[in-house]
């Protein structure tokens, strides 16, 4: 006999719930770079809607060969027709898209806050799916903008908008998935790994926004957007929320033939034989052999025997339709617990942390957005790059991003101390935009080098609290237990930092118009002030007398 292979013997390995788990990660992994992708183009496209009109100019000035009495109409002809896109072609154009910026990520922001609440209470699946062909629609018609030839600034304010809305559903769904399926073992590095798929979108919309802003820029627009909702067909036909949502496909998949039970006789109770099987409407219907086929419900089975404290007991029913016929069997079962509501918006507001990681991200997150939305296009004016290349190089930020995301999970889980993870990695990252704004003056080499340092640093954090410290906060142990609450408590903290990410850009467009040296004045600020609403924190981890894998955010109620 052949030796079997060493890759099917791992592959034979992995019981069928750690496949389900890997389909898990590798799915909503993909299902959020989606989500990104599709948001990247808006900052590929900037430099495309108001070119740097100067080369267009002077070689209108100076044509070879052609009179002074000419110039004027050529130079018009040129700026107006080849330049910029109308509206964004006047002299507040950086203010103008700040405010689609900001239309986006204000409608986001306040979204988000009913988004978690919303999914608490709807099936996953459906719900993200719906939002993510939405998502699709709207990131489409910001590109036929182009295609039919739109310069009404209210339509893409209104595409903004909407995609910002209806983007909403992506993160509280995945984030929810992701923790119903990985346990507080790894936590840190396990999400750190996953939450890459926020650069890994970044880059993969810079390369494909980039392939076309020069061209046709409506396709920078499309082509997500034609993804985007892709991918929600696929989150409909794969996604599983939970692994109790499996045990039906197990039952049902169980084969009549080889899984009958034979039923065993019973003579009944006090000499009654008739079981009433009682739903929760208080409907009852009566059953003499209990051939039942009711599957995965929540019933009460009681004895017709007089007596008034017997009639309520409960269990849960797990057993395949039509397959198995098993006799209900004399047991007095203790009736358990109503199942967990999903927990209020200011029942989630007291587990302790999550106001003061909320509004940490608030500040990280309007340094990270800032730089998403803002440095291709201060690439192209400091570097004096063209759109392409200055998308390109920006990406740069974001595999900086992926590693610190990564370390950042690792160090914590091998800690204990995620806000003291948080805080060092906050506290190296403000005299690093001072060295970015400063070096990317002395040429390509060193811009490349401070755009990974700045993108880990300010990544890091941003990916831990989003990931890991919001899972482990919506597992609260002051939750007893009550896992409805992850979805509510992970958007209340995404929430809060997209406020942030909100004011990021448009702060940076009001501050670029008197230089760009003021933008990065305001990230620093904002990098220190998130520092400082983790040092209480970040002081009780210091305080603790010895690390926990997992558990640093757990702390006492305050």
């Amino acid at each position: 006999m052949a030796p079997v292979p060493p890759g099917i013997r791992l592959l034979v390995s992995f019981d069928r719930d750690q496949w389900y788990r890997a389909l898990t990660f590798i799915l909503t992994f993909l299902l959020y770079t989606s989500f990104h992708l599709s948001r990247k183009p808006i900052s590929i496209v900037k430099s495309e809607l108001h070119k740097n009109c100067s080369s267009v100019s002077e070689l209108a000035t100076n044509p070879s060969g052609s009179s002074s009495s000419q110039q004027p109409s050529l130079q018009s002809l040129h700026t107006d027709m080849d330049c910029s896109w109308k509206p964004f072609d006047k002299s507040n154009y950086k203010q103008l898209l700040g405010a689609m910026d900001y239309s986006f990520l204000c409608a986001y922001a306040v979204g988000m806050y009913l988004s978690g609440i919303i999914g608490e209470r709807l099936p996953i699946r459906l719900y993200l799916t719906v939002g993510m062909l939405t998502s699709g629609l709207f990131t489409c018609l910001f590109g036929l903008g182009y295609i039919y030839n739109i310069h009404n600034l209210g339509f893409y304010i209104f595409v903004q908008v909407a995609n910002g809305l209806v983007q909403t559903t992506g993160w509280p769904s995945v984030v929810t998935c992701i923790g119903n399926w990985f346990g507080k073992g790894r936590r840190g590095l396990i999400m750190g790994l996953w939450n890459s798929h926020t650069s890994v979108g970044n880059i993969l919309g810079s390369l494909i926004a980039g392939y076309w802003v020069s061209s046709n820029w409506g396709l920078s627009f499309i082509v997500p957007g034609l993804i985007i909702a892709a991918m929600g067909v696929v989150c409909f036909l794969f996604l599983i929320e939970h692994p109790n949502d499996l045990k039906s496909v197990y039952a049902q998949n169980a084969s009549p033939g080889k899984s009958q039970v034979p039923a065993k006789s019973w003579n009944g109770v006090n000499g009654h034989t008739e079981v009433y099987l009682q739903y929760k409407d208080n409907k009852p219907q009566v059953y003499n052999n209990y051939d039942d086929n009711v599957q995965n419900r929540k019933v009460y089975y009681y004895y017709d025997d007089n007596v008034q404290n017997r009639k309520s007991y409960d269990t849960e029913l797990l057993l395949p339709r039509d397959t198995v016929r098993v006799p209900v069997q004399p047991v007095v079962v203790v009736k358990n617990e109503s199942e967990p509501s999903a927990i209020s918006f200011m029942g989630a507001l007291r587990i302790p942390g999550v106001i003061e990681f909320s509004l940490c991200l608030l500040f990280a997150k309007l340094v990270s957005y800032t730089f998403l939305f803002w440095l291709p296009l201060y690439i192209t004016k400091a570097a004096h790059l063209d759109a392409k290349k200055a998308g390109d190089l920006s990406t740069l930020f974001d595999v900086g991003g992926i590693v610190g995301g990564i370390l950042a999970g690792v160090i914590s889980d091998k800690l204990g101390k995620r806000a003291t993870t948080c805080a060092v990695m906050l506290l190296l990252a403000a005299p690093t935009l001072y060295g970015f704004s400063m070096i990317s003056e002395f040429g390509l080499g060193p811009t490349i080098g401070m755009l990974l340092v700045c993108g880990g640093l300010v990544n890091g954090p941003y990916a831990l609290i989003t990931t890991a410290v919001s899972a482990d906060l919506g597992t609260h142990k002051s939750l007893k237990g009550n896992a409805r609450a992850l979805s509510t408590v992970t958007a209340i903290i995404d929430g809060t930092g997209s406020v942030g990410a909100a004011l990021g850009p448009l702060l940076a467009g009001v501050l670029s118009a008197g230089g760009w040296d003021q933008v990065f004045y305001m990230l620093m600020t904002a990098d220190f002030c998130a520092l400082l609403l983790l040092l209480r924190l970040v002081t009780k981890e210091l305080a603790s007398t010895k690390s926990r894998p997992i558990s640093a955010v757990e702390l006492k109620e305050h």
